[in-house]
């Protein structure tokens, strides 16, 4: 006899009505676009939380949505004071739905050039900072009985290496934040709570505002095809909503890139890729 279950309580659309989303590194690029878009599909509220100070593009998207864009200040590198930023957020909120796990830095140079600090500084942003925020955001997703959902900021870097401007730490810290989404999943399917990634591919922010500077730009666009520009932030953003939402409540342990096909098969491209 075929198994039957009610889908009564499955929802299908993809919005986030009545949730409380925090997202690090929100005060600027793909974490302040991120945001944007899961105010815009209805979030209650979306906390930043940074160690900088909010700029002029966070009060922008602040101004367009009053009273729901807050800024909490943290260092994702120390835990104790990730968990407090996840703290007040409750407080204040009365609850956390989703945790964007997006704080990130990158350094790109050959791999003989890289000191002692840099291969430090950048692995305790992008992946003891990382494990850090998910374990604040799974604490008090269990101690609230809440079944959250967790979404870390990966990158195409985590599958092919950068030929052209080549980080061999960074692809590394990426690559163990994917392994780690699939090992959370895991572990933490039994209370409920989800865990995905997503990896962008070249996006238009201050950290990439050299790329279509370069004088072969066009030709690379035309050699190697895709989408013949950066991606904007606010395009990360619908993958970021889907698993936040409860349309996602059967999804877990999957990484979902965002690249725009660009250098998709080609290693040789500058943003490289699977």
């Amino acid at each position: 006899m075929a198994a039957t279950s009610s889908t009564a309580d499955v929802q299908t659309q993809l919005t986030l009505p009545g949730k409380v989303i925090a997202v690090t590194g929100a005060n600027r690029g793909i974490g302040l676009g991120v945001a944007e878009c899961c105010l815009d599909n209805g979030a209650d509220k979306v906390y930043s939380i940074d160690l900088a100070e909010p700029g002029e593009e966070f009060d922008a998207v602040s101004k367009k949505f009053p009273g729901r864009l807050f800024a909490v200040s943290a260092n994702v590198t120390d835990e104790e004071s990730i968990t407090a930023a996840v703290d007040k957020i409750v407080e204040q909120a009365g609850a956390i739905h989703g945790m964007v796990v997006n704080a990130g830095r990158t350094n790109h140079k050959a791999a003989l050039d890289f000191t002692k600090e840099d291969v430090e500084s950048l692995f305790a942003v992008n992946l003891f900072g990382a494990f850090y925020t998910a374990r604040a955001a799974a604490r008090a997703f269990i101690k609230l009985n809440i079944k959250g959902s967790i979404v870390f900021t990966a990158s195409m870097a985590s599958y092919r290496p950068n030929k052209r401007v080549p980080s061999a730490p960074y692809g590394a810290s990426k690559a163990g934040v994917r392994n780690m989404t699939h090992t959370l999943a895991m572990e933490w399917a039994k209370y409920n709570i989800r865990v995905n990634s997503v990896s962008p591919g070249l996006v238009r922010t201050a950290m990439t505002y050299w790329v279509p500077q370069q004088p072969d730009w066009e030709q690379q666009l035309k050699y190697y095809g895709g989408f013949p520009r950066l991606a904007e932030v606010q395009e990360l953003g619908g993958a970021y909503v889907y698993l936040l939402s409860d349309a996602a409540s059967y999804t877990t342990s999957i990484d979902i890139p965002v690249n725009g096909v660009i250098g998709r098969l080609l290693p040789s491209f500058i943003g490289v890729y699977r």
